[in-house]
């Protein structure tokens, strides 16, 4: 077991979650949220399944948020073992005319006022009035995992990544566990919760497939890598994912957890001012560029 202190990780890199059709989940976060859509790829495992990303204008790792669309995507359903749940920090000014506009449920959490909102698809999205947002959903806020035991979670974002309790929250259903690093950079929260009643996790259209940590680069990741295997955790080797480099684990409580390196970025195959605007393929699916496009289904970025 590693005796020193982690050298922390900045936040969280992105989020990655499953939908229906492209069209009404591109409508959602473009045109309702103020994302932008920064690019149109495919998942590299199933080049027939867009891989879209959204993220702040300048794609900054700690805005991005992911999806896989499916036509006829059998809905899911949040529930232990799951990131259930996820938010944007949003400037105080600005946070209630997005209460106003968007049909969603206000709450507090922590002293702070929260927006939570429903996806097309049914994901749970959360707008967070933070003083240090900007006015635009952009960098994340936080992020939540629905665990029967939060205990053991808790102990590995500790020892592994740096993070340290920050309070409890006791509501309506359940008790949350807050988990905060040190600083102030985007996506630096992670709440533990833990519901009163049993539920049962459906994966499925609007949940969450799993969360990537930042690592400022290949080294630093090494450095996790060699510590997260140090605390019992089965990591992969380094996998390429083309703008980033990641490993994947299954944290304690079950949730997929990936470490993701901030180089080489979004912008290795796209001008910043011409981010999303074409289809981006990896180079073992180029010869089939052709027969990819006819199969993807068609959508429109409102503009």
């Amino acid at each position: 077991m590693p005796t020193t202190d982690p050298t922390p990780i900045t936040g969280l890199h992105h989020i990655t979650a499953i939908s229906g059709p492209p069209q009404p989940n591109v409508d959602f976060y473009v045109r309702d949220l103020g994302q932008r859509l920064v690019k149109k790829t495919v998942n590299f495992d199933a080049p027939d399944v867009w891989h879209l990303y959204y993220g702040d204008h300048d794609a900054t790792p700690g805005s991005i948020l992911t999806f896989f669309p499916f036509i006829g995507a059998r809905r899911g359903h949040a529930g232990p073992g799951m990131t259930s749940a996820f938010g944007y920090g949003v400037a105080p000014d600005t946070f209630d005319s997005f209460a106003g506009r968007l049909k969603g449920t206000l709450t507090e959490r922590f002293g702070a006022k929260v927006l939570r909102l429903s996806d097309p698809d049914g994901l749970a999205v959360e707008l967070v009035a933070d003083a240090d947002a900007d006015n635009t959903p952009g960098a994340f806020h936080s992020a939540t995992l629905w665990l029967n035991d939060p205990e053991p979670t808790a102990r590995l974002l500790a020892d592994g990544f740096g993070y340290a309790e920050a309070g409890t929250e006791r509501s309506a259903g359940g008790e949350r566990l807050r988990m905060e690093l040190p600083g102030t950079g985007p996506g630096r929260i992670i709440d533990l919760w833990r519901a009163d009643a049993t539920e049962r996790s459906i994966p499925g259209a609007g949940t969450i497939h799993h969360i990537a940590f930042r690592a400022r680069d290949d080294a630093h990741q090494d450095d996790l890598r060699e510590r997260l295997i140090g605390l019992g955790m089965d990591v992969t080797p380094r996998i390429d994912r083309q703008y980033f480099n990641a490993i994947y684990f299954r944290e304690p409580g079950g949730v997929l957890f990936e470490v993701a390196t901030d180089p080489p970025g979004f912008a290795i195959d796209e001008a910043p001012d011409a981010l999303g605007t074409a289809l981006k393929l990896p180079p073992q699916y180029e010869p089939r560029r052709a027969q990819i496009e006819r199969v993807l289904p068609p959508f429109k970025v409102p503009g």
